[in-house]
């Protein structure tokens, strides 16, 4: 049975990574004899320009008939002053609103050869490895439209959620704790916010359900402040839209860079999208030297979620720490004592690592 794949390559490097990703996934095809079906359609700036809209209705079709969706990354100065309805982020927010894409996971793991890559100490990052859920379709990212009042000298951002949004992301989080290290962080800011208030009520409630999960709650500054000063004490961290958005973009430290992070966006049924946790870079498009891991590690997040392939999943994570442990990197990894490589280099490594 074929598994119906559509590719989203975006913008700047977006098309470099994703198709790397799928010469990697070409290569499990024919190594566990499965049969993938991909097709690609246009998201954000290049279907702004091409469509005049960052998310096309056939783009749109083509994903709710899929059964998975590979996405590369969105946006890039060009489109900076456009209005607000032809930004090539709404065509990112509007995919993940379309398919009621409510979780995002981002695992963040600290690779033994590449600690060095990282500004922090490696006696604090080494050994960290934990997985970040964040809320995705409510917060001020979707609230009321935002409105510049008294001749621009005053701006309104509307902060919503409901209580169901809240409730199913704290359950894929206890969901996800229980399969992990059974501790969970929920991060919010309930000392300020109405919003946290009643988030930290709903997994206070939702605790009960699970008892074997051990739950603390962190202010959203005093976890940022941890994240970096003792990363090790975090197994699964759960928090709202933007919260999530900051903090998982600040663990890349952890990694060393945006380029190691893969990421998982899940409906409660139905499709998932999966996207490295950087954006399009548009100052390296081109060039050749982007970090394909991410996007790869996302691939393999895709066959774990959305097809069960285990066993398949797991010879792409093995393929590529195998390369990394080979001292191989991209130029945003810092390694001494390793080989510099390009994006086309790295990919066919992995791939070379998957065959063998």
């Amino acid at each position: 049975m074929s598994n119906k794949i559509v590719l989203l390559p975006g913008d700047g490097i977006g098309a470099e990574v994703i198709y790397a990703a799928k010469d990697v996934l070409e290569a499990i095809s024919k190594k566990f004899d499965l049969e993938f079906e991909f097709s690609s359609y246009d998201i954000g700036g290049i279907a702004i320009d091409k469509h005049n809209s960052p998310l096309p209705v056939e783009t749109i079709d083509a994903c709710k008939k899929s059964d998975a969706v590979l996405l590369g990354a969105v946006g890039g100065p060009k489109w900076d002053n456009n209005p607000s309805d032809l930004r090539p982020e709404r065509g990112l927010l509007g995919i993940r609103k379309a398919l009621d894409l409510y979780a995002n996971l981002r695992p963040v793991k600290g690779f033994k050869k590449l600690l060095a890559a990282s500004p922090l100490k490696e006696d604090i990052i080494n050994g960290s490895d934990l997985l970040i859920v964040r809320e995705l379709t409510g917060g001020l990212y979707f609230g009321q439209p935002s409105e510049r009042r008294d001749n621009g000298n005053a701006v309104v951002d509307t902060l919503a959620y409901t209580k169901k949004e809240m409730e199913r992301i704290v359950d894929k989080a206890f969901q996800s704790a229980q399969l992990r290290h059974k501790h969970l962080t929920s991060v919010d800011k309930a000392n300020v916010l109405e919003s946290s208030k009643l988030w930290r009520e709903i997994v206070e409630e939702k605790k009960n359900e699970y008892p074997d999960v051990t739950v603390e709650h962190v202010l959203v500054d005093a976890a940022a402040m941890k994240l970096i000063t003792n990363p090790t004490q975090f197994d699964v961290i759960v928090t709202e839209n933007m919260f999530g958005d900051i903090l998982s973009d600040e663990a890349s430290v952890l990694t060393g860079s945006l380029g190691m992070l893969p990421s998982a966006s899940l409906a409660e049924n139905g499709i998932g999208l999966y996207e490295p946790a950087h954006g399009s870079a548009p100052d390296i498009a081109g060039k050749g030297i982007a970090n394909p891991i991410a996007m790869i590690l996302s691939a393999a997040m895709m066959l774990r979620y959305s097809f069960d392939k285990n066993e398949e999943a797991s010879a792409i994570d093995k393929a590529v720490e195998d390369v990394l442990n080979q001292g191989y990197h991209t130029a945003d990894l810092q390694n001494e004592n390793g080989t510099l490589v390009n994006t086309k280099e790295m990919t066919e490594l992995i791939v070379k690592a998957i065959e063998s």
